[in-house]
């Protein structure tokens, strides 16, 4: 190896510091090139040993020598893995390929993660591409006014009304309207024909969407029922008496009546293959029943608030999502076959709503007090991926479209907004427009 002397004595009418540098770094995580500090090192001296005590033949064990020589009088400490140090003098390649020029960019707490596979590579639209107005629409914590069936049509209670708005003819129908009495939930069956209706007096009605015909009008609950749901035939409903009430919708008969929660409840969800239903009260508790029986599987404590936010994992069919209201603001993920809680994070505002998405592996809920907004998290870890912003008021209601790819909230600000959250096609073009709902399109 032929060193070139070099004289490294301060040229005259110059400093030894350089100039527009007051401080160096080491090796730095962004990919920066390493700067040594020499203030203690003779560099003079360094290479003029290098020349006398290695000969300059080009071999692998010359070089290690070398390599370690240096190390020792740059840093003060020897060494023997010439491995560890095989990036001397070299640019310390991107930690992440294709994302290397980020430094001038507005910081973002989503880009900063842990892996590859977490960072926020994922594009999704920040606006509504539609908004319904929809007076009327109640700012309610323990109602749920708004569902979408598998035919690609929305129910909306609007105060003592519900109305039917097709998304894909754009256009909107009156299905029937309530005196003395108003609207506390809607909720379609698998297939799409067939619409339950709760009130806020405890009534059950069953429509047929066919025929717009009313089929059942039942009154089993004491107080105003504000979460059904469906497993086939089976329709169950829970009410603020604290009881949930299943009926065959076949015959319209009552088929098993159980008392669940001390107060109200919040929500209630078949799980996907309609083996257990969950049940969430205002008595902050979640209750797991397995089919019709009387007796809880088990009681999942842990939120300090009101629990309306609930769902099933759609691929891990033994994960159950909840959300908790004001005075928790927690989302848990728990496991019913071990009863234990897998996750939790605080999101900083009452948890609405949630839904899995069934295109990725993501999860949305809805917030209230006190940021009204969307948020997606990863699946299982719970990590943010993105934040929607555009209602004024309390995200309360939220439902996914029949493909799975559009989200629909609504709020008290008396609008529906759709986002395209969870394309397959992930280069499609969304075009934002405005729809109004108006009553004059209905008389």
């Amino acid at each position: 190896m032929n060193t070139p002397k070099k004289s490294f004595d301060t040229p005259p009418g110059r400093s030894g510091k350089s100039s527009g540098c007051k401080n160096f770094s080491p090796l730095n995580d962004d990919g920066g090139r390493f700067i040594p500090n020499r203030v203690s090192s003779n560099l003079k001296l360094l290479f003029e040993k290098a020349e006398i005590d290695y000969k300059p033949e080009k071999t692998e064990d010359s070089c290690h020598k070398f390599s370690d020589f240096l190390h020792s009088q740059l840093f003060k400490s020897p060494t023997n893995d010439h491995k560890s140090h095989n990036n001397f003098f070299k640019y310390k390649p991107p930690l992440f390929p294709g994302l290397e020029n980020k430094e001038n960019q507005p910081y973002s707490m989503f880009e900063q993660t842990t892996s590859f596979e977490t960072q926020s590579l994922r594009k999704f639209t920040k606006t509504p591409f539609k908004i319904l107005d929809a007076p009327n629409l109640r700012d309610d914590f323990y109602i749920d006014v708004v569902s979408w069936s598998t035919k690609n049509v929305i129910a909306i209670g609007l105060h003592n009304e519900v109305y039917l708005w097709n998304a894909e003819t754009l256009k909107v129908r009156c299905l029937c309207s309530f005196v003395g009495d108003s609207v506390a939930s809607v909720n379609w069956n698998h297939n799409g024909d067939t619409l339950a209706v709760g009130t806020e007096k405890g009534r059950l009605h069953i429509y047929d969407i066919n025929s717009l015909s009313i089929i059942y009008n039942i009154s089993n609950h004491l107080s105003r029922i504000g979460t059904m749901s469906w497993n086939h035939h089976l329709l169950s409903s829970g009410s603020r008496d604290g009881n949930i009430i299943h009926q065959d919708m076949r015959s319209g008969s009552l088929c098993s009546k159980v008392y669940a929660h001390r107060q109200e409840i919040c929500k209630i969800k078949w799980s996907n293959g309609g083996d257990y239903l969950v049940s969430g009260g205002n008595d902050n508790r979640i209750m797991l029943w397995s089919s019709l029986n009387q007796n809880p599987v088990h009681t999942f404590t842990g939120h300090n608030a009101a629990v309306k936010a609930l769902d099933w994992c759609p691929y891990s069919s033994n994960i159950l999502a909840s959300g908790g209201g004001t005075a928790d603001k927690t989302i848990r993920l728990w496991n019913i076959n071990s009863f234990e809680q897998t996750n939790c994070i605080e999101t900083n505002s009452q948890v609405c709503n949630m839904r899995f998405s069934q295109n990725t592996h993501e999860l949305v809920t809805s917030h209230g007090y006190s940021e009204n907004l969307i948020n997606i998290w990863k699946y299982p870890c719970l990590q943010p991926v993105g934040e929607l912003r555009g209602h004024n008021s309390r995200v309360l209601y939220m439902d996914l479209s029949p493909d799975k790819e559009t989200v629909v909230t609504g709020a008290g600000d008396e609008t529906l907004r759709f986002w395209k959250l969870f394309p397959i096609n992930e280069q499609e073009n969304f075009v934002s427009s405005s729809v109004s709902l108006s009553l004059n399109e209905v008389r």
